[in-house]
């Protein structure tokens, strides 16, 4: 329903009667606890600081944020510290108003919630006022959870009172031009300040429709070129990172065919383009993919039950008008199934949102039905409504025992909501809509990260029924104790204003969540936190039915991107861990290599002795996996499955097991999961939409499938034209080089040994060849180095890119390696990766060599990329190695802001540098 000015002055008549009729409320305010915090005693006192200097490089190694002397807790990786000062430290740099403290970061937003709701009247006393501003500030410091980036950005600054804190927005959008226009208008304010918008755009008329006045509609398709060309003109102001928007269409549309395949067609043009020698990164002006539309927008249908049971039926499926609800046509519900999968096989998009189920868990039926979701489908609920954001760090909740402290996690959960809801009143909104909306429904998106790598420290495998056991007790113990403090907040200051109209349907999802904790297998997860899921929601179900409920909503599953940097996760949301084998840079340069430091916690939960940890630790060290490690059991290997296949190893977690990874989440969320399921390069379009349709039959709202390395982003080999046929039997033409020709001489030195690259150049500068002088004339080495610099030669001198040689032989890794007098190749893994990376550095321009990244092919779509980054820390007591995955997305974008190249993160990507998401978190 889209929301009118009328609207607006009817429902807030309405709300006034409505404030007659709610439940009843208590006296008083919130009583809050202490459990890590004492009276009298800040939390700043209670932890070590130090100071750091915090810089990032950009790809090309240029400094592209510095700040020196940040303060920071000594638990604090440099990883941390770098992202909370590059992306929420308030100020401009060198100015003495910068913040240069993590204390006055956290400071800044938990005194600011504390006396927001001191002056709202949420505590009973001024010491339960104290007590949540101390926990609150713990929770913060001690990275045990973080709010959404808008807060970071905005909460506490003298010249913002009314400060914008919600990352997720839903739009609505009439069959009027003036609505069309309004969308683009509001959804460019939203871009402008980092957040993320969608929209379902099936009330447009179709493009099969006529015109009050004449003529034929234009259609919602065609109006989608103009919403993503904006979008790119507002992503490429300021800061370039891609615009955060979804868009959806119900599956009978008169236009669904088009929206289907409209992706996939520019997809196609882009590959064209690239054929042609565009370039085919991401976010390059006059590129192929910036010459093309739809590059700005997540896609997905929207489908009912009735037309996934018709394609499993093999049965006809009706697209209607829109004006008239008139059949349109008649399609084959299965053949429209496949073209979806087919389209999902080329480019990713569209995914499905299941609409009967997402409409069947929502608590305000009686409003209006759920038409769209946010860009990254977690925030699902009605138009017009904003939802702010936080999440906490599952890892962090182990007690002295190391058994996951369920007690300190609802508390937790306490604590966190609440500064949620009272953010609701005292944030701003781009729009009156959205700010009524939200007043009215006062949706909260609470979620976690890290359960990756808190199953794998229990010793449990992702794709397991222990570790979905698990997932589904810890969420329905999540939302059952955010739902639980709703009520008693409720109980104080009121329920949400259309409570009293949707209190049936809320209390019959209160109960739905309930009943599907008896679902959970009691045997596989520990009892006390199988007894907490029941009594948070049997309190839930009691306190609501009391006193109803302050928020329409409680928690999503989103992708904490940078923030997840901020509380150090090693893995985001509900993701599995990506690679056993990380990295870390040294002071004064060089890497080293690091198996997951959850490896160890895992191998001892197992049972494994220290000798025996030791060795395996050792052999994933060198193997880069750790398949046929000495004394590892075979029932074992799954705890140590990852989302990419290791380079030597074959095992990685299937892609059902991230889809039942889901369902074990799902019944316990009150909106979605943002999650992409990726699958390998090969995966058919028949497998694709198998998987939609299990997705449909677990119970899922949404999902979105990912085929590896379907984006084009590197020059294809392809022939055009009248020979395109016979392409395979042609052979280039040898281009060589002039008899008198410039050279440059490098002089390198790998641990000791030391060594001459030759380089012969073109009269443009390329380079046509290349000799290698090592040891003694006549010696193994040296007669290998001259065949190697031959063939290499003749490669280059016959067409073969540079580039592609330059992926290829970097990051080889055999001896001699070691430490290198070069400062921008510090360490160097063998001659040929030294060789190659430097070629890379010389010849090639950012982002297409220089040794940044290892073409090395993996078989789930993954490569490993060697970043100069510097994450060097302080090695004092306490402190944290900074880790950095090496693992990444081979058609991954690079980050608009450092150039590094980013990595996967539900359904946006964050970049491992710098923290900049491409997302809404």
């Amino acid at each position: 329903m889209a929301v009118t000015e009328t609207h607006l002055q009817e429902e807030k008549a309405r709300r006034s009667q409505d404030d007659q009729h709610q439940p009843p409320r208590s006296t008083g305010g919130l009583k809050i606890t202490r459990r890590w915090t004492r009276p009298g005693v800040h939390p700043f006192d209670e932890v070590e600081w130090d100071r750091r200097n915090a810089s990032i490089t950009g790809e090309g190694g240029e400094v592209v944020f510095e700040q020196p002397d940040v303060e920071a807790p000594v638990f604090w990786s440099d990883q941390a510290m770098r992202v909370v000062a590059s992306k929420y430290f308030r100020g401009h740099l060198d100015s003495p108003d910068r913040e240069n403290s993590v204390r006055q970061l956290v400071g800044r937003v938990a005194d600011t919630m504390a006396d927001w709701g001191r002056e709202d009247g949420y505590f009973a006393s001024d010491e339960d006022a104290d007590a949540f501003q101390a926990e609150l500030t713990y929770l913060l410091l001690h990275q045990h959870v973080a709010f959404n980036s808008p807060v970071w950005f905005n909460v506490g600054l003298k010249e913002n009172p009314r400060p914008q804190c919600s990352a997720c927005f839903i739009n609505s959008v009439a069959d009027e031009m003036e609505s069309i226009m309004r969308l683009a208008a509001t959804e460019a304010r939203l871009f402008k300040g980092g957040s993320g918008a969608g929209s379902n755009l099936s009330r447009i008329r179709s493009s099969q429709e006529k015109l009050a006045g004449g003529g034929t509609a234009s259609g919602p398709v065609s109006f989608m070129r103009g919403y993503d060309a904006f979008a790119g003109v507002i992503k490429s102001g300021g800061k370039t990172r891609r615009a955060a928007k979804m868009v959806i269409l119900d599956v009978d549309h008169p236009d669904i065919l088009d929206f289907i395949n409209c992706k996939a067609t520019e997809e196609k043009k882009a590959w064209v383009l690239i054929d042609a020698g565009y370039d085919g990164g991401f976010n390059v002006p006059g590129g192929a993919y910036d010459s093309v539309f739809f590059q700005n927008a997540n896609h997905s249908v929207r489908v009912t039950d009735d037309f996934m049971r018709a394609v499993q039926q093999d049965a006809v499926w009706e697209t209607r008008f829109v004006l008239t609800g008139e059949t349109s046509a008649r399609l084959k519900a299965r053949e429209v199934l496949a073209q979806i999968a087919e389209a999902t096989r080329i480019c990713g998009d569209p995914g499905l949102q299941f609409d009967t189920t997402i409409n069947r868990w929502h608590t305000c039926q009686a409003t209006d039905r759920i038409y769209s979701s946010n860009p990254c489908s977690e925030f699902m609920f009605l138009d017009d409504t904003a939802c702010n954001l936080a999440s906490l760090n599952l890892l962090r909740f182990r007690d002295e025992s190391d058994e996951f402290d369920v007690e300190a996690f609802i508390h937790a959960c306490e604590i966190t909501i609440t500064a949620q809801e009272i953010i609701v009143d005292r944030a701003s909104y781009p729009t009156e809509q959205l700010e009524d909306m939200s007043h009215r429904f006062r949706p909260l998106g609470l979620g976690y990260a890290n359960l990756g790598a808190l199953l794998m420290s229990r010793g449990l495998a992702y794709d397991s029924d222990e570790g979905r056991a698990l997932c589904g007790a810890i969420t329905a113990v999540m939302t059952g104790a955010a739902y639980r403090r709703s009520a008693e907040i409720a109980g104080h200051k009121g329920a949400f204003s259309d409570y009293r109209l949707n209190r049936d349907a809320m209390m019959e999802v209160i109960g739905m969540h309930r009943d599907a904790v008896e679902k959970i297998d009691a045997s596989l997860v520990p009892s006390s936190l199988y007894a907490a899921a029941q009594q948070v929601w049997d309190d839930s179900l009691r306190l609501g039915a009391e006193y109803g409920f302050r928020n329409s909503q409680a928690t999503v599953l989103a992708p904490t991107g940078t923030i997840a940097f901020m509380m150090d996760c090693d893995t985001t949301g509900i993701e599995p861990d990506i690679a056993l084998v990380k990295y870390k840079t040294l002071v004064g340069g060089g890497l080293l290599k690091m198996v997951n430091q959850t490896v160890g916690g895992a191998l001892a939960r197992l049972g494994y002795t220290e000798r025996e940890i030791e060795l395996i630790v050792a052999y994933i060290d060198e193997k880069d996996t750790i398949e046929g490690a000495p004394d590892l059991k075979d029932e074992h290997l799954s705890v140590f499955d990852c989302a990419f296949r290791p380079i030597k190893g074959k095992r990685f977690i299937h892609h059902m097991g991230h889809v039942k990874m889901m369902a074990a989440a799902q019944p316990f969320i009150s909106g979605a999961i943002s999650k992409t399921v990726n699958v390998p390069e090969d995966t058919e379009a028949a497998e694709i939409g198998k998987i939609y349709e299990l997705a449909w039959e677990y119970g899922l709202k949404s999902i979105a499938i990912y085929r590896e390395n379907s984006k084009r982003t590197q020059p294809l080999s392809t022939s055009l034209g009248a020979g395109a046929a016979a392409g395979a039997k042609q052979r280039a033409p040898r281009e060589r080089l002039p008899d008198e020709r410039h050279s440059i001489t490098h002089k390198f030195s790998i641990g000791g040994h030391e060594g001459y690259i030759h380089v012969g150049l073109y009269p443009d500068g390329r380079p046509g060849e290349i000799f290698v002088t090592m040891s003694k004339e006549g010696s193994v080495i040296s007669g290998l180095m001259d065949s190697f610099a031959t063939a290499i030669s003749m490669s280059l001198q016959y067409g073969v890119p540079l580039e592609v040689l330059t992926r290829k032989f970097s990051h080889m890794r055999f001896e001699p390696s070691g430490w290198t007098n070069n400062p921008k190749i510090p360490y160097a893994k063998s001659i040929m990766d030294y060789i190659f990376r430097w070629m890379g550095m010389r010849f090639l321009p950012p982002g297409e060599g220089g040794g940044e990244e290892d073409d090395t092919s993996l078989e789930a779509g993954a490569k490993q990329v060697s970043l100069p980054i510097p994450l060097a820390v302080s090695e004092g007591e306490g402190s944290a190695p900074s880790n950095l995955t090496f693992v990444v997305q081979e058609d991954a974008p690079p980050c608009s802001e450092c150039g590094m190249i980013m990595t996967r993160t539900g359904a946006c990507y964050r970049c491992t540098n710098c923290g900049a998401t491409s997302g809404c978190g």
